[in-house]
């Protein structure tokens, strides 16, 4: 089972693009997939999240936002798995 995760983040969002650099390795580590939405290309999106980016979600259940919280995502993927 490949486990998809989506990364709610902004282009210009500092935090959005190192939660991405370091999220990368435990990604690979699971064999787990990133998508990256710009939360700014839909209004839906952008009302929900603004100030929470980036948000880590694995569906809808959050795992983190601001910053990647990697022993948190470490233990619910390898719960997951």
């Amino acid at each position: 089972m490949v486990v998809e995760l989506t990364l709610m983040s902004r282009s210009y969002c500092h935090l959005c693009h190192d939660m991405e650099l370091a999220l990368a390795p435990l990604a690979e580590e699971f064999g787990a997939t990133v998508t990256v939405i710009d939360v700014d290309a839909d209004p839906a999106l952008e009302a929900k999240y603004d100030e929470l980016v980036p948000v880590l979600l694995h569906g809808e259940k959050e795992l983190c936002h601001y910053f990647l919280d990697e022993a948190k995502t470490r233990e619910y993927l390898a719960e997951i798995r």
